[in-house]
Order: structure tokens, then C-alpha cells, then sequence
């Protein structure tokens, strides 16, 4: 199979991943902080050592500022319902992902008031009318690091100077770059970073993080145990332990931990230079394809790792069942759980068909891909 789902999910995981779930299913499945035996005191190692590596990778300090979730979605729901309330306003963009324009939909039913600034054509966030959009209660702006259906980054750092220049806070959805973009949360100016384990950091399902800056106050969407100040009845004031209640996804964090060595091994600087390379030849190779059409920047350095294209008269669920069933290409089409953002490049309602590259697909992989869609245009189109 050539894998180019990988916004969705890495496929296949970083070496040692698998390796270390079952180790530490087998040998070191204890209750991460709820026990003093050899077993708890290496579960809760193996989380600390993963929230240490993640700190390392984005330049947080000190590393208790990294929450774990289950995913992006959940940090996402965490930061947006742990911080606004009713009254306040939020000011967000044509292109994000449902799991910003749900919850802030669910919010603005509260009374939070909600802004969507336009996207140009390629799905660049329109700076000046965001600029236009504050108010004197704007309490946040969120905006997506990079669309997961054009690739697009966004100028999150100019956006950061604006939110603070205003008052505000910025919150960053990084599930398309954390892992895949060399970047500092310095760099980027947000407040509150959310991202997943499961797609440019490598590691499994079910494992994520947010990053919660100074002077950031969220409110607990859950409260419970946290194996800290048990005597209490009330949430934990520190964090992490006050954003983190439960048991943890530990067997998911043991192989998020490997992903993250495998990651500082191999380097992100290599890795990206990889994915825009691939970028690239998918970009040069598609546009040959007569009457196909693609989206987002032209430029490979402007994009994370996802192209989309459509083909006319052909829908892009058919020409991704095509991929799988003849080709034994696995792509993913349709609206991407972003219709925002389809509407903003005028793919709503059939979306596009989605190629997203990672760090262990090869050149060779993509130039075959693109010349199977050759073969569709000519054949089925």
C-alpha cells in the first residue's frame, strides 16, 4: 500500500512505537501516581519522560506547562471551555476544523460571541479584517497552524502580535504541524497550543496534549483524581494536575515517549524538508493532469503536508475508491471534518480529494500516485 492519509493519522508509527506499548502493557502497567510500588513508579516515569521530550521539542518550561488529552480535539474543547464565558468574544477564521467551530457553536448558544473572519482563496487567514474584528471584550482568538485540507500555514505569529496588542489570548490548533514544522511556541506567540499524538509526532491513537501558557487561567472540564492532594475535595490549583483527572492513556503515552526519541533522532528540520520535497513533486506532477485542479499554495514552503485536488466529472469519493480498489493508494476525500474551509476554496458540499504525505513516504511513492491519476483522468473521467 502507498499511505498518503497521514493528516488523518501516521501510518505506519515511528520504530519502537509498538515495541514499547507492548513492554509496557507486559512489564510496567502500573497506575501512574496513585501507588508507591515498582510498577507506578515507572508508569508514572514513562509519563513524565513523555511530558519532558515534548517540552524539549516545543521549548516549554518548565514541562508541567504540557497537559496530556486524548487528542487535539479534546485540547481544543479544553482550552475554548476552560477559558470563555458568556459575554465574552472570540474571533476565529473561514478555515477551521470542526473541532474549533463546534465547540465555539456550542459556546455562542451560551452567549459567547463568535467572529469568523474570511480566508483568501488559498485559505490564508485574511490578516486585515481580523485586525477590523476586535472588540473590547474579545477575551481569544484561535486559528488553525496549517489547514488540514489546502496544507496552508498561516502567519500565526503576526495574528499572536494583534491578539496580545488587543488584550487577548491565542490559542493555536497545531494537529497539522506539531511533529512535522520545526517550530518554539516562542516563536509562534500562543498562549495555548493544542495538538495530537497520533499524526506529525508518530505515536498512537488516543494521545495528544495542550500546552498552557503563564498567566493562562482554564477552568477544569472534568474534576476527579489525580493521585496529588487526595486529602482535598476540591481540583488541584498546579498544573498539570489540575487539567489532568483520571487514569491516563499511559500504554498510549509509553509509545508516544518512543515516537518523540525517534523524532529527536531523526530531526524535524530533516523531516520537513522531506514533506515539502514530497510536497513539491505531488504539486509539479498534478498540475500536468489536464483539467485537474488543486488548492492552496503553489508554493511547497507555504504548506504542511496535505494537497487536495478534485477532478471533473468525477466525484472525489469515486476517485479515492479508484486509488484503493486499483491501485492500492490510500487517500481520503470529501470534506475533511472542515466544511468551513471547503466553502472558503469552493468545494462545499463535495469536498476534494486529500494526498498527505509523512516522513516515511518516498518520492518514488508520490510520482506513482500522480501518475494514477493520470490514469483516471484519461480512463474514468
Amino acid at each position: 500500500m502507498i499511505y498518503l492519509d497521514n493528516a488523518a493519522t501516521s501510518w505506519p508509527k515511528a520504530p519502537g512505537v509498538a515495541e514499547a506499548m507492548s513492554r509496557f502493557l507486559l512489564e510496567e502497567a502500573g497506575n501512574p501516581g496513585r501507588s508507591g510500588h515498582r510498577l507506578a513508579r515507572t508508569a508514572a516515569e514513562r509519563v513524565e519522560s513523555a511530558r519532558r521530550a515534548l517540552a524539549r521539542l516545543l521549548g516549554v518550561s518548565p514541562p508541567e506547562r504540557i497537559v496530556f488529552t486524548l487528542n487535539a480535539t479534546d485540547g481544543l474543547n479544553l482550552a475554548l471551555k476552560g477559558l470563555l464565558r458568556p459575554g465574552d468574544h472570540v474571533i476565529t477564521s473561514s478555515v477551521e476544523h470542526n473541532s474549533v467551530t463546534r465547540p465555539l457553536r456550542a459556546l455562542a448558544e451560551q452567549g459567547v460571541q463568535v467572529t469568523k473572519v474570511p480566508c483568501f482563496g488559498d485559505g490564508t487567514v485574511d490578516v486585515d479584517a481580523l485586525a477590523r474584528a476586535f472588540r473590547s471584550n474579545t477575551r481569544l482568538v484561535v486559528l488553525t497552524h496549517a489547514s488540514n485540507v489546502a496544507g496552508t500555514l498561516q502567519p500565526v505569529a503576526e495574528v499572536a502580535r494583534l491578539a496580545h496588542a488587543a488584550g487577548a489570548l491565542f490559542l493555536v490548533d497545531g494537529a497539522q504541524t506539531v511533529g512535522a514544522v520545526p517550530f518554539r511556541v516562542a516563536d509562534l506567540g500562543a498562549d495555548l497550543l493544542a495538538f495530537s499524538g497520533h499524526k506529525g509526532l508518530l505515536g498512537p491513537t488516543g494521545t495528544g496534549a495542550l500546552y498552557v501558557g503563564p498567566g493562562v487561567d482554564l477552568r477544569p472540564t472534568r474534576e476527579g483524581g489525580t493521585g496529588t492532594s487526595s486529602e482535598l475535595d476540591v481540583q488541584p490549583s498546579d498544573l498539570p494536575h489540575r487539567l489532568e483527572s483520571g487514569t491516563p492513556n499511559t500504554v498510549g503515552i509509553a509509545g508516544l515517549g518512543a515516537a518523540l526519541e525517534y523524532l529527536e533522532h531523526r530531526g524535524l528540520e530533516a523531516i520537513r524538508a522531506h514533506e515539502v520535497a514530497l510536497v513539491r513533486a505531488l504539486r509539479e506532477g498534478l498540475r500536468e493532469v489536464p483539467g485537474l485542479r488543486l488548492y492552496g499554495p503553489e508554493d511547497p514552503a507555504r504548506c504542511a503536508g496535505a494537497v487536495s485536488f478534485t477532478l471533473p466529472g468525477l466525484e472525489p469519493s469515486e476517485v479515492a475508491a479508484i486509488l484503493d480498489a486499483s491501485f492500492d493508494v490510500a487517500v481520503r476525500p470529501g470534506l475533511h471534518c472542515a466544511p468551513d474551509a471547503h466553502r472558503t476554496l469552493g468545494t462545499f458540499p463535495l469536498g476534494t480529494v486529500r494526498l498527505s504525505v509523512g516522513p516515511f513516504n518516498t518520492l518514488d511513492e508520490v510520482r506513482q500516485v500522480v501518475g494514477y491519476v493520470a490514469q483516471i483522468a484519461r480512463s474514468w473521467g
